[in-house]
C-alpha cells in the first residue's frame, strides 16, 4: 500500500471506531451492535482499512497485545469480596461445565450443519467457548440485572476469556501436529503448561507494578503509562514463550492490583479506560472488515442453526448444571441461561488461526472466521435486543427505586437522610468522624463500614447496591475529589456540594461534577437556615408551597432527582418533594 492509502486507512479506522461508539451511546445500545456491521460495510466499500494490508504480519501479535490490555482492565474490576458463597461455586461450575459442553456442542453442530471436517469443527468449537467482559459488561449495564447476577456473569466472562484463548491455541497445536503424524503433547499437559507460564508472567508483572506504583509512587499520568507498558511488555514476553499466555498474565496482574491492599491507588484510571474503549473499537472495526460477502453467502442459514444450538440448548444446559444445589432462584437460573454472547477474544482467536489453517488441507477451515463473525453478531444482537425484556419478565432487574449513599454527618445531613427514609428510600450513610458515626447510629440510620469510601476511591471498588452518591461533608476538596474518583464505581450519578469560590488553596471550585442545589445554597447556608428555625421536610408535590425551597424530587417509582446547578426538576402528580422550610410550620386549622 502507498503512504497515502495507509494514512487514509488508519484515519478511517479510527474515525469509524470512535464514531460507532458515539452513535451507539446516542441510541443507548451496546457499541458492538454498531461496530461490527460498520466494519463489515467499510470492508466492502474500501480495502484501505483491511488490517492484513495495513499491518501485514504485525496484525496478529498486535491483536494479542491489545486483548491483553483489555483483560488487564477487566481484572481491575474483579473484587474478590464479591466472589463468595454460592456465586463463587456457580462461577467455577459455569467455567468447568461450560467449556467442555460448549466445545462439544459447537464442534458437533459445526460438523453437521456447516460440513466442516472434524479438525476444523474442533478448532471452531474451542474458539466459541469464550464470552468475555467486553460484551457482557456493556450488555449488563444496559439490561441492569440484580447485583448477584451481574457479579456472576462478569466473573464468568472475565475468567473464561484467557482460558478459552489458551484452549484454542492448544487444540490448534494438537490438530496440526496430529495431521502431520507428529506426536502431540497431551492436551492436559499443554494446557497446564500454558497456564503456568501465564501465572508466572503475571507474578513478574505484579512485582514490576509494585516497584513502579508503590515504591516509586508514580503520579497519575505516569502511573497509567507504567501500567500499560508493563502489561504489554509482560504479555509480549509470555507470548514469545508460549502462544496466548500473555492473556492469563494480564488478568492475573489486574486481579492482584484490584485485591491486594498494598496497591492503595486509583488503579482504574480514566486514561486507561479510554484506551481500552479505543482498542475495542479499533479491533472490532478491523476484524469485521476482513469478512467478505462471498464468504458469508452460503453460511447464513447453517450458522443461524449453530447459534440456535448454542443459545437454546447449550447455554441453558450449562446454566442448569452449574446452578444445581445453589441458592439461585428459578428466574436467576433462567436469566443466566439467556446470557452468553461472544466477543473480541473469539474474533481475535479466529482471525489468528484462519491464515495459519489456510494451507492445512482441512475441509471447512475457510469457514472458521466468517462463522465466528456471524455467531458474534447474532448472539450480541439477540441478547442485546431481548436481554432487557427477558430480565424484566423474569423480575431479576434492579429496582428503579434509588438507594442513595449520603457521605457526611452534620445534623442537617442526618435530617435529610431521615426525610429520604420517611419517603420510602433505603438510605446508607458514611462519615469519617467518630462523633458523626455515633450520631448516625443513634438516629437509627444504616451506617456503612469505615473503610467503604477509602476502598472505593483507592482501588476502584464497586459500591454495590448504591445507585446515587451525595457528598455532603464540609470538606469541599474531599467532596469534589471523591466525586471524581467514585464516578466509575457507582451505578448511578455522584453529586457534591458547591464550594465557596472565595476559598484560597482549594481545588474544589475548579473541578467538574454535578453540583447540588441552586446558587447560594451551600452546606453552610443550609446549616444557618436550620439554626434560624428552618427544617427539612417532605411534602406531596401537589401540596408543596409555591415559594418553597425544593432540594429533591422523589418520583412516584422511587427515583431520586436532585435540584442541581444545571437542572431543576419539575414535580409531577404523585411525586414527593424534599423541602427546606425556612419559616416555622403553620398551625393546624
Amino acid at each position: 500500500m502507498t503512504t497515502e492509502q495507509i494514512l487514509i486507512g488508519v484515519g478511517l479506522t479510527l474515525v469509524l471506531a470512535v464514531g460507532s461508539q458515539i452513535v451507539a451511546d446516542r441510541l443507548q445500545m451496546p457499541a458492538l451492535i454498531v461496530l461490527l456491521p460498520v466494519g463489515f460495510t467499510a470492508g466492502i466499500l474500501t480495502d484501505d482499512i483491511k488490517p492484513n494490508l495495513l499491518l501485514g504480519d504485525a496484525f496478529e501479535p498486535l491483536v494479542s497485545l491489545a486483548v491483553a490490555i483489555i483483560l488487564y482492565d477487566a481484572g481491575l474490576g474483579l473484587d474478590l469480596r464479591g466472589l463468595r458463597g454460592h456465586v463463587r461455586g456457580t462461577v467455577l461450575r459455569l467455567i468447568g461445565f461450560g467449556i467442555p459442553i460448549t466445545m462439544a456442542f459447537a464442534a458437533a453442530g459445526s460438523a453437521l450443519l456447516l460440513g466442516m471436517s472434524r479438525q476444523a469443527a474442533l478448532i471452531l468449537g474451542a474458539i466459541l467457548v469464550v464470552s468475555g467482559p467486553t460484551v457482557v459488561g456493556p450488555l449488563l449495564k444496559f439490561i441492569r440485572p440484580s447485583e448477584r447476577l451481574q457479579r456472576l456473569l462478569i466473573w464468568e466472562g472475565s475468567l473464561i476469556d484467557p482460558i478459552g484463548a489458551i484452549l484454542g491455541t492448544v487444540v490448534f497445536t494438537f490438530v496440526v501436529a496430529h495431521s502431520h503424524g507428529h506426536a502431540a503433547t497431551r492436551l492436559s499437559g499443554e494446557f497446564l503448561g500454558s497456564i503456568a507460564v501465564g501465572v508466572l508472567g503475571g507474578v513478574v508483572g505484579v512485582a514490576l507494578l509494585w516497584l513502579l506504583l508503590v515504591r516509586l509512587r508514580l503520579e497519575e499520568t505516569l502511573g497509567t503509562l507504567a501500567q500499560l507498558a508493563t502489561v504489554v511488555g509482560v504479555a509480549a514476553a509470555c507470548d514469545v514463550i508460549r502462544d496466548d499466555t500473555g492473556l492469563t498474565a494480564a488478568i492475573v496482574m489486574g486481579l492482584v492490583l484490584a485485591n491486594v491492599r498494598v496497591f492503595e491507588i486509583a488503579a482504574r484510571r480514566p486514561f486507561l479506560e479510554t484506551t481500552v474503549r479505543l482498542i475495542l473499537g479499533l479491533l472490532f472495526i478491523s476484524i469485521s472488515s476482513t469478512i467478505t460477502p462471498s464468504s458469508l453467502a452460503d453460511l447464513a442459514l447453517p450458522t443461524l442453526g449453530l447459534v440456535a444450538i448454542l443459545v437454546l440448548v447449550t447455554r441453558p444446559l450449562v446454566a442448569w448444571l452449574s446452578s444445581l444445589g445453589t441458592d439461585l432462584s428459578r428466574n436467576e437460573r433462567l436469566f443466566t441461561g439467556w446470557m452468553a454472547p461472544r466477543g473480541i477474544v473469539a474474533a481475535a482467536t479466529a482471525s489468528k488461526f484462519a491464515p495459519a489453517l489456510a494451507g492445512a488441507g482441512f475441509a471447512g477451515v475457510g469457514k472458521i472466521l466468517p462463522v465466528t463473525f456471524m455467531v458474534i453478531v447474532s448472539t450480541v444482537t439477540l441478547y442485546g435486543l431481548t436481554g432487557g425484556a427477558v430480565a424484566r419478565r423474569l423480575r431479576v432487574t434492579r429496582p428503579a427505586r434509588t438507594r442513595p449513599l449520603l457521605i457526611g454527618g452534620d445534623p442537617w445531613v442526618l435530617a435529610l437522610a431521615q426525610a429520604f427514609r420517611s419517603a420510602g428510600l433505603d438510605v446508607l450513610m458514611w462519615a469519617g468522624l467518630d462523633r458523626q458515626r455515633s450520631a448516625i447510629e443513634r438516629d437509627g440510620l444504616e451506617l456503612a463500614p469505615g473503610e467503604l469510601v477509602a476502598a472505593a476511591t483507592g482501588r476502584g471498588a464497586e459500591l454495590e447496591g448504591i445507585t446515587a452518591v451525595l457528598l455532603l461533608t464540609a470538606e469541599h476538596d474531599f467532596n469534589a475529589l471523591a466525586a471524581t474518583l467514585l464516578t466509575e464505581g457507582v451505578d448511578g450519578p455522584v453529586y457534591h456540594l458547591a464550594a465557596p469560590t472565595s476559598d484560597h488553596g482549594v481545588v474544589a471550585p475548579y473541578l467538574g461534577g454535578e453540583i447540588l442545589f441552586g446558587p447560594g445554597l451551600s452546606g453552610a447556608a443550609i446549616t444557618r437556615r436550620i439554626a434560624d428555625g428552618g427544617r427539612i421536610v417532605t411534602e406531596a408535590a401537589a401540596s408543596a408551597p409555591a415559594d418553597a425551597e425544593i432540594l429533591f424530587v422523589i418520583r412516584s417509582d422511587g427515583r431520586l432527582v436532585p435540584v442541581t446547578r444545571q437542572h431543576r426538576p419539575e414535580a409531577e402528580p404523585g411525586d414527593t418533594v424534599v423541602l427546606l422550610e425556612t419559616e416555622p410550620p403553620r398551625p393546624d386549622g
